[in-house]
């Protein structure tokens, strides 16, 4: 049986009103394929931190899927100007994925690499991390995945002034990568 049903928009449509149900409050969803509010769900799977629903309009029987995750203390950066800034794992991503680009390694690495250095600035005493120690710990993670794509991202943060600079640090990988 074909349906003719238009695909549902990429995220649900959350309802600014919470309602009773059996686990307590929840926010009421309404149906991506015709609007109802009257959904139940079918099937919940949870996984690293985030929680995966399954679920069923009454009125249209249509299936979509929401993801919950919790949310957490924002994380502040602390520039070397002082400025501060919200920590943006879109903005590391892309520039692990510059570091990384034509490089043996999968999107599945990167993600895994992005959860350890998420997980470890949030292990940290207080909400604001020094950009230093960010960046430290994206090159110590790098250096472990991949050398090439932790000598690209070095050259980038450390900003070498000079050939001999970058050499140097070339050099600190050599005894590293014969064992």
């Amino acid at each position: 049986m074909t349906s003719t049903r238009a695909p549902p928009p990429a995220v649900p449509t959350w309802v600014g009103r919470r309602r009773a149900g059996a686990g307590g409050l929840e926010w009421a969803l309404r149906c991506p394929y015709c609007s109802s509010r009257e959904t139940k769900v079918v099937d919940k799977r949870d996984g690293d931190g985030v929680t995966r629903r399954r679920r069923r309009c009454d009125r249209c029987a249509g299936r979509f899927t929401t993801y919950e995750r919790p949310e957490i203390a924002r994380l502040l950066i602390v520039k070397k100007d002082g400025r501060r800034e919200e920590f943006n794992r879109a903005k590391l991503r892309s520039g692990i994925e510059k570091a990384c680009a034509k490089r043996p390694g999968s999107a599945e690495a990167i993600e895994r690499l992005l959860d350890e250095i998420e997980v470890e600035l949030r292990r940290r005493e207080g909400l604001e991390v020094p950009a230093a120690i960010l960046g430290e710990e994206v090159m110590e993670k790098l250096r472990a995945l991949d050398k090439v794509a932790y000598i690209r991202f070095a050259s980038v943060y450390r900003a070498f002034a000079d050939v001999s600079s970058f050499e140097e640090e070339v050099r600190k990988l050599l005894p590293a990568a014969s064992n």
